[in-house]
Formats: C-alpha cells, sequence, structure tokens
C-alpha cells in the first residue's frame, strides 16, 4: 500500500485531504489518535427502543411509557432511539443518498462552499482549516435551518446560491428533512416536559418553537486501519438536542457506566441525544451524551446530525421549577451565539467543553 500523504493546499493555504485517493493510502499521520480515544467499544448498546406511536396518538397509558423511557436515557446516558416516529420513510431514504452528488464533486468545486472562519456552516475537510494534527476521517457539509424561516425554501435557497442551480433537487430534499425533523423535535420538546413532570407540559416546545437547527451531512470514507484514526472524537454536542438519521452501516458508540458501546442502527429508528445547552435548561437533571464515530474499514458510512438551539440571543437558563425542585441553580446563563463562539475559538469541542465554558462565564463575571 502507498504511502500516505494525499495532500494539496486550498487558496487559503489549507492542507485539503481528498477521501477519494484516501481510500488507497496508508493513514496519513494527520489523522493518527491516541489509543486512549480508540478503545474498541467490544458490546452493543443495549436499551429499549421508545415507541412514540401512542403519545403521539394521544393515547395516556403509551404517553407514560414513552416518557418513563424517554426519563432514564435521558438522566443516565442522554441517548436514545424512537420508533414509529411519524416521519415519511422516503424523506428519509432520500436523505440518506441525497448529498452522494455533492461529495462525489471534485475537491475544487467542494471547497468552493469552504467553512469560513469562526462559522458554522459550508464545506470542512477534516476539520483541517483548524487543526494539523487528530484529525477526523470525515469530510462535512454544514447547513442552517430556521424554524421561523420566512421564504419556506431556506435549504433549497442554500443549494442553490452555495453551490449551483444543478443541487436545487438536492435542496428540496433537505428542505423537506429540516422541516420533519423540526416538527419531530417540538413534539419530543414536549414529551420531555411531561417526563420532567412540569407543571406546563408545553414550555419545552414553546422555548424552541422559534429556534433553528445546524444540519451536519457527515461523510466517513473508507479507512484502511481503523486502529490508527476515528471518525469523530468523544465529545459531547454544545447544542440542545441532536436529531441523528443515518444510514445502517452503524458506526456511532456511546460512553455510558465507565466504557465504550456500539450503537447498532435499527432499520426506521432516529437517534437522539442530549447535548449540553439542554443538560444545562434542565438544571443538570438529563445528561449530555459523551459519543464519538468509528472509522471503518469496509464500507463507506454517512450520517446527518441535525443539532437543534433556541433563536440565538434567547438566555438559556434552568427551568424554574426545576431549581426549585432540586434546590439550587446550577449553571450560569448564558445565550447560544455566545456558546457557540467559544466552542468556535477555543479547543476541539469534546466532554470537558461545556465546563470549559462555564468556568470562562465564572472568570468573566468576577472581572
Amino acid at each position: 500500500m502507498a504511502p500516505a500523504l494525499v495532500e494539496k493546499h486550498g487558496e487559503d493555504g489549507t492542507v485539503v485531504f481528498d477521501p477519494k485517493e484516501l481510500v488507497n493510502q496508508e493513514v496519513p499521520k494527520q489523522f493518527y489518535w491516541p489509543s486512549e480515544h480508540l478503545t474498541e467499544a467490544k458490546e452493543e448498546f443495549d436499551q429499549p427502543l421508545i415507541d412514540l406511536e401512542g403519545f403521539l396518538k394521544g393515547d395516556e397509558a403509551a404517553t407514560v411509557n414513552a416518557a418513563n423511557l424517554l426519563r432514564e436515557a435521558c438522566t443516565t446516558h442522554g441517548l436514545f432511539q424512537v420508533i414509529n416516529h411519524g416521519v415519511d420513510p422516503d424523506i428519509l431514504h432520500a436523505t440518506e443518498i441525497g448529498l452522494d452528488p455533492f461529495f462525489n464533486l471534485p475537491m475544487s468545486r467542494k471547497l468552493s462552499v469552504h467553512r469560513k472562519v469562526n462559522e458554522l456552516g459550508g464545506y470542512s475537510n477534516a476539520h483541517a482549516d483548524r487543526f494539523s494534527s487528530m484529525l477526523p476521517l470525515k469530510e462535512m457539509l454544514t447547513f442552517d435551518y430556521h424554524f421561523k424561516g420566512e421564504t419556506g425554501s431556506e435549504i433549497v435557497d442554500y443549494f442553490k446560491n452555495a453551490v449551483g442551480d444543478d443541487f436545487v433537487e438536492t435542496g428540496w430534499i433537505f428542505q423537506k428533512f429540516c422541516e420533519a425533523m423540526r416538527d419531530l423535535s417540538l413534539k419530543i420538546f414536549k414529551l420531555m416536559a411531561i417526563s420532567l413532570d412540569l407543571e406546563d407540559t408545553s414550555c419545552c416546545e414553546k422555548f424552541f418553537e422559534d429556534g433553528f437547527a445546524v444540519l451536519r451531512c457527515n461523510h466517513y470514507p473508507v479507512c484502511t486501519d481503523s486502529s490508527k484514526t476515528i471518525g469523530t472524537p468523544p465529545h459531547c454536542d454544545p447544542t440542545c438536542l441532536t436529531i441523528l438519521h443515518q444510514d445502517q452501516v452503524g458506526g456511532l458508540e456511546v460512553f455510558s457506566n465507565g466504557k465504550w458501546y456500539y450503537v447498532k442502527p435499527h432499520p426506521g429508528a432516529i437517534v437522539m441525544n442530549i447535548g449540553d445547552s439542554l443538560m444545562a435548561l434542565t438544571n443538570g437533571i438529563f445528561k449530555s451524551a459523551v459519543h464519538r464515530a468509528a472509522a471503518k474499514t469496509d464500507i463507506k458510512r454517512m450520517s446527518f446530525a441535525y443539532l437543534i438551539n433556541p433563536k440565538k440571543d434567547k438566555l438559556i437558563s434552568p427551568i424554574q421549577e426545576l431549581i426549585t425542585r432540586e434546590g439550587s441553580k446550577k449553571y450560569s446563563d448564558f445565550k447560544w451565539e455566545d456558546f457557540s463562539f467559544f466552542t468556535q475559538n477555543n479547543n476541539r469541542v469534546d466532554a470537558t467543553t461545556f465546563q470549559r465554558f462555564m468556568d470562562f462565564l465564572a472568570l468573566s463575571h468576577t472581572k
């Protein structure tokens, strides 16, 4: 096998790795990770699937059961899978293959929508624009979707303007996906309020109804040696709730009870996990999920992480009813735009990011 290196330099001098060429190369040293991050997940993550059918139909007993399962997952490890969620299977299937044409484009064209400094949106090639070592073996396309968009074609317009007229159809695929995930998320927020036994079971839903999502589309190419690298390193999502649609390849892993478990995909199921900001909103009752994605040696993988946030300037503060119940307020108030800025201008996001942000706020308040 040829020694690594496949690298090209973008117009700004950024090192670029072409996934098409990496398939036939040894893993470049820039992608090497310390062994402690690569501990193999040998056991399947065993948890019940949460059936939403009864809840969506208004069945009281089914709602109680779903809420109990949700609370158990959210208060322990922060990750769960839902079935009978009401999302059109055709939308999910179209999403799975919808970005194949984009990721198959020549690198020069993908780089034309490259992520700008201090921004989340755009194309990113292994985060090589931010880091020079310990790179994740993946490429990504990221864009925003606002829950109360003005046009009804926000994603279509993004693809048309950023990528080109030949990607308008792709835009419509992801417009429909984002709308479906918005509708599903608002229902999940209501179920979460029920699981927390809140007096106003619509309060979470209302908090996010004018919010937005960041859709991160991940392409994990075939890896020649998964013992040296990783698809996505261990981290907690800084956002509130992540809805993950993925193909059936597998690769998602979650940390629970002191070790890593692999999360087996289930046909038709959608994965969800708690992020740091929702942990703060629930005053620490819900736990932010520590998770990662393994590199695959036999087949490429696609996943679509729909990361949900409140409106950028809205204050994220622990729910008062939960503060009263718990006896103390565990986290400082903050706005998502400030936390987002912190994640883009400090060390890479990991399982300690939120605590570092809280420490930063505390230090700022003492000055």
